[in-house]
């Protein structure tokens, strides 16, 4: 009796990275701190127990900010006299009135609709646990863990300040109380994500020392319970798989999607600027250029980063891992694992020229002297942004672990 007690002691104190399948210690970790995987830096719990309560306020708070900063001005610029006001939601109508609908979606999706969805969600969760509602709690969840990535309104903020930078020296710029309200908007919903756990909020549902586990193989990538073998997770009912299913397969589709389409996004026009009579057709790289003539360097070497340079190296990136599992590479996997970790946090920034031409649309009021609309150059970045972000989502870092050797890689560390 007392090795079997000692046995499910050791498993109750052992869970399974979710980015390596490492058997993991569970250790105490004071507040403000994080536990890391020692293995591959994967992210498995953070210290302390901030109460749940906590993220339902700052969730309400956010869903009341949504009024002032989506329905109030957050800019306006005088042209010839005339004032000019854009929200947040005004640029989107504009660019489905010129017939980019998917881009105006896309646009919507990511400053609007996701943050508004994950908000909502967690107002969900709170109300399903009180009830003991499974399946509202366990999507809710499940929108939280796969929409917060989409949310974009920092990348909205600083495509504003561009913006602001492109027009100074054609109009009068005039900041709105909407600005304020996107801000607020901004500061909350990164204190959401941060201080949100989906883990937290399943063990609030059914902690997981109240299953009885023998032994743990494989993780729950949706609740994070570690469990013995089987077809459905034994909390959520999630499906159970050690690696993603067709993840290989689907991210390479991802990848050569994007990659096709990223030499029209760089060829033809992403904007068409009319000023004075005269058209002016700009690409990615001519506008970055016109930028850097202007002597807004600062400006040029963002929008320069966001989008030739981080595209471009997400795509080179997930194929340098694509290939490294293909040909079972045994060398440099941490290497790889910080490659898969900067994919994922920079790909957003690229989405920063989409918001700009929605923010100069809204602005610039055609049929005087100043007429913009994108180019379908902007089609195909969208395109690429999206794909890109998919290809990253779909690849299951467990993956570059398969074939690791401790062995191999302390005698190279010492070569």
């Amino acid at each position: 009796m007392t090795s079997l007690s000692q046995h499910q002691s050791r498993v109750d104190n052992v869970r399974l990275c979710q980015g390596c399948e490492l058997s993991v210690d569970i250790v105490d970790v004071p507040k403000g701190k994080t536990a890391y995987c020692p293995r591959c830096g994967t992210q498995l719990y953070r210290g302390g127990s901030p109460s749940l309560s906590g993220n339902l306020a700052i969730a309400v708070t956010c869903l009341l900010l949504f009024i002032p900063s989506h329905l109030f001005d957050f800019i306006s610029i005088r042209l010839i006299g005339v004032m000019i006001p854009a929200t947040l939601p005004s640029g989107m109508l504009t660019l489905m009135d010129e017939g980019f609908n998917l881009l105006a979606i896309l646009i919507l999706f990511c400053s609007s609709i996701a943050p508004f969805l994950v908000c909502s969600s967690v107002l969900i969760a709170h109300f399903a646990l009180a009830k003991k509602l499974f399946t509202p709690f366990r999507w809710a969840l499940i929108l939280i863990q796969d929409l917060k990535h989409w949310m974009m309104l920092d990348v909205f903020l600083v495509s504003i300040a561009i913006s602001v930078f492109k027009l100074q020296d054609y109009s009068d710029i005039f900041v709105g109380p909407g600005l304020i309200g996107l801000l607020l908007l901004q500061l909350f919903s990164v204190l959401l994500v941060s201080r949100i756990s989906v883990r937290r909020y399943w063990e609030a549902w059914k902690k997981e020392t109240e299953f009885e586990i023998t032994a743990k193989e494989v993780h729950c990538q949706n609740c994070h319970l570690s469990q013995p073998e089987g077809s459905k997770c034994l909390r959520c009912h999630n499906a159970l798989h050690h690696r993603k299913p067709n993840s290989i397969q689907k991210t390479w589709a991802y990848l050569i999607a994007a990659t096709v389409a990223v030499i029209p996004a760089n060829i033809i026009p992403i904007s068409i600027l009319i000023t004075n009579g005269q058209r002016l057709e700009d690409t990615i790289f001519s506008g970055v250029a016109s930028l850097v003539n202007s002597e807004m360097y600062g400006i040029a070497i963002i929008i320069f980063v966001a989008s030739i340079v981080v595209p471009v190296a997400k795509i080179l990136g997930l194929g340098y891992i694509l290939l490294c599992i293909h040909f079972k590479r045994s060398l440099y996997h941490r290497q790889r694992m910080t490659i898969y970790f900067i994919v994922k946090w920079v790909g957003k920034w690229s989405v920063m020229d989409l918001f700009v031409i929605s923010i100069m649309m809204t602005l610039v009021d055609r049929g005087q002297i100043l007429n913009f609309t994108p180019g379908y150059g902007a089609v195909a970045f969208g395109m690429v942004v999206v794909l890109t972000m998919l290809a990253a989502d779909s690849i299951d870092p467990r993956l570059i672990w398969d074939n690791y050797n401790s062995k191999d890689e302390s005698v190279n560390e010492r070569q």
